[in-house]
């Protein structure tokens, strides 16, 4: 069986590092929602923000409701296709409401001002923004939160190519416990065949 690390070529931030820093964006979100007259909705982007979504919820103690929606842009590919679609949409009601939408990373930012358009078309009261990773240097599109939404970050990435702790490539490394830079040959095809 082939491990689970092969083609990491180094560690960016290890699983010590992601927990406190999961714990830090978890405590200021909490105290952000504690002040709301209703139950925020946390809204997970399917599959990525999975381990994200998890370790941040459990540790904000103020009444929630949890649902997941699933938005595709990339494919088994590493760039986006720069057209998001909602592939599986949200269970719950979220007019009227706070909506926190959990990222695993925000980078082009089409796939996020795709999906914030879509929940103020469902009624959002205010939206803000939850990413495990943010990746301004590849920005294309400029997000705009709603209402008195904001926009939390665990850790500013650079320009690398990530995998573990929920991000993936074609799939794998999402179960890595910390965050590492995958091998260019990895995901790179070699053009002279």
């Amino acid at each position: 069986m082939v491990s689970a690390e092969v083609g990491i070529d180094y560690v960016l931030w290890t699983e010590d590092e992601v927990s406190t820093r999961v714990g830090e964006v978890a405590a200021e979100l909490a105290a952000d929602l504690r002040a709301l007259p209703e139950p925020a909705v946390i809204v997970g982007v399917a599959t990525g923000a999975f381990l994200f979504l998890a370790d941040l919820v459990r540790r904000v103690d103020v009444r929630l409701v949890v649902d997941l929606v699933r938005v595709e842009s990339y494919g088994a590919g590493t760039e986006s296709s720069g057209k998001p679609r909602i592939t599986a949409d949200l269970k719950v009601d979220v007019a009227g409401k706070h909506v926190v939408v959990v990222e695993d990373i925000v980078d082009t930012g089409n796939t996020l001002s795709y999906l914030i358009a879509h929940l103020e078309k469902k009624g959002a009261s205010s939206i803000s923004v939850c990413t495990f990773l943010d990746k301004p240097a590849r920005r294309k599109v400029n997000v705009h939160l709603v209402g008195d939404g904001k926009f939390y970050r665990g850790f500013e990435c650079p320009d690398y190519f990530v995998v573990g702790y929920g991000l993936d490539y074609a799939e794998l490394y999402r179960n890595l416990p910390y965050v590492g830079v995958l091998k260019p040959e990895m995901y790179k095809k070699d053009s002279s065949n």
